[in-house]
């Protein structure tokens, strides 16, 4: 990854690889009219001797949002070339657009040492902080490589990046900056975990990377294995596990620093490898099935980054960790499991795990007394049928903290949806036929009915919020901050929600 720092000299003068610099599309919305420089790119074009305009009408460059182009400096500044970032419509524009814009820099310089960018001062509404905060998480999540499988390295050269800045500024550029530094190393984090093939993070083995990741933070780690788990009553997810030769396992990472505000519980689906159990997956339904434990990964994020930037929020994360795997000791269709509060669960599906596990860890989470929970989840193949790709599903049992989730959504650039917590509508589906509630009630409405199981192991009064990220978690293509693979989405917006007051 890239060095990303604050940079104040005049930008004409850096000899960095490449200067960034940004544009709008025509204000008219019209195809073919001039594109609209921001006041450091005219800045930057004056200085070259060029007039940007006519270069980007010349070659038909429209501005859309994370478009480039190169423009040659032909000897006139230090920097060979400019590039030249699409920030679409000026009117529509927000942090989003700098991150959209930043990441499409650091994917067209990724073959440069040295980038240069100047979007700080580009959205007026947007102040120093937000905005440097913005340039330099798409940096940096725009320079993400997953690489450690690979048997040669990626002819990759991007080292140093500056953000642009003037005097006046500078101190709230860096405070933006530092800031990113560490939301980006969170959503990095969990890319790395949930890329990371299944061999290689089965529950121990990921219970033991989850203490080491917070090792030297001033975070209190317990490990509940197979022993502690029967002891303790967690019959969710000692049936999930039961069926694989790695013993499951629950992980509680606490971050409490002194004065807190409020204290807050982020428990996390960690399946980290879902064959459906006996009632098994088609082969192809399971190539992306190692990202199923990316609720965990966001989990064990967001309470380290807590950690680091030293919020005066207690953070716990739960981590319910196992493997879905099919054999003689497997769960079967229509065992009946006990969770951790006395619910027995009758299974009717294996397939439907997810919410097995998360039984027991809200039930922990509710245990340790917080303001509110928020569980994260790959949960529902709905999810995605409903909301595709880009945008995550919210259902709360409470309007404040709905609300609170869904504006940090925003501001990270990870929109959420929210769902009903239809009770009346669909509660009378979770009870089984021998047991207090199943974990399936047919195809209807399958992420609502998940969440509605998941509800009934909170506490009534807890607010509380669930996240289906069953279609933001993972990407086919690469678009805008998103290598193909992991997408690592969610975290950024659990650190924006926890930073508000």
């Amino acid at each position: 990854m890239p060095t990303v720092d604050v940079v104040t000299a005049p930008l004409e003068a850096s000899a960095s690889d490449l200067l960034a610099i940004g544009v709008y599309a025509p204000a008219s919305g019209e195809r073919g009219d001039p594109v609209e420089p921001t006041a450091a790119a005219l800045t930057i074009a004056d200085a070259a001797g060029l007039d940007l305009v006519d270069e980007l009408a010349a070659a038909g460059f429209e501005a859309s949002v994370g478009a480039s182009i190169r423009v040659p400096t032909r000897g006139a500044l230090p920097a060979a070339s400019l590039l030249v970032l699409g920030l679409g419509s000026q009117a529509s524009a927000t942090t989003s657009t700098l991150r959209q814009a930043a990441a499409a820099a650091a994917l067209a310089s990724e073959r440069s040492e040295t980038l240069s960018i100047a979007l700080t001062d580009a959205i007026g509404s947007v102040g120093t902080e937000a905005a440097a905060q913005a340039v330099a998480e798409g940096v940096l999540l725009g320079a993400y490589r997953f690489v450690r499988y690979r048997s040669q390295e990626l002819p990759l050269r991007l080292a140093t990046v500056g953000v642009q800045a003037d005097a006046t500024t500078a101190a709230d550029a860096r405070n933006g900056v530092a800031i990113a530094r560490l939301t980006a190393a969170a959503q990095c984090l969990v890319r790395d975990l949930v890329n990371t093939p299944p061999q290689d993070k089965r529950p121990p083995a990921l219970a033991e990377r989850a203490v080491e990741e917070v090792t030297g933070l001033p975070i209190t780690a317990k490990v509940l294995d197979v022993e502690a788990l029967a002891a303790g009553g967690y019959g969710g997810i000692l049936g999930v596990g039961q069926g694989s030769e790695a013993p499951p396992r629950l992980v509680e990472l606490r971050y409490a620093p002194d004065g807190a505000r409020r204290h807050v519980a982020v428990v996390g689906k960690g399946i980290t490898f879902d064959t459906g159990g006996l009632s098994l997956k088609p082969s192809d339904a399971m190539m992306t099935m190692k990202m199923d434990m990316a609720g965990a990964a966001t989990a064990l994020a967001v309470v380290k980054a807590a950690a680091e930037l030293e919020l005066p929020v207690a953070v716990t994360a739960v981590l319910a960790l196992a493997e879905n795997m099919p054999s003689g000791s497997a769960t079967r269709v229509s065992d009946v499991l006990t969770a951790r509060n006395g619910t027995t669960i009758e299974v009717t599906n294996t397939d439907a795990e997810g919410r097995l596990v998360l039984a027991d860890a809200l039930v922990h989470a509710a245990e340790l007394e917080p303001d509110a929970i928020v569980d994260i989840a790959t949960l529902t193949g709905a999810a995605i049928v409903a909301l595709g790709d880009r945008i995550g599903v919210l259902m709360s049992s409470d309007d404040d903290l709905a609300a609170a989730l869904t504006e940090a959504g925003t501001t990270a650039g990870e929109p959420l949806w929210r769902l009903p917590v239809a009770t009346e509508a669909y509660g009378d589906r979770l009870e089984g036929a021998i047991a207090d509630v199943r974990n399936t009630a047919g195809k209807e409405a399958g992420t609502i009915y998940a969440g509605l199981f998941l509800h009934h192991f909170v506490p009534d009064g807890l607010p509380w919020a669930h996240l289906d990220i069953a279609g933001t978690a993972w990407i086919e293509e690469a678009r805008a901050e998103f290598s193909k693979g992991a997408t690592g989405t969610a975290a950024r917006t659990l650190l924006a929600w926890l930073q508000t007051p």
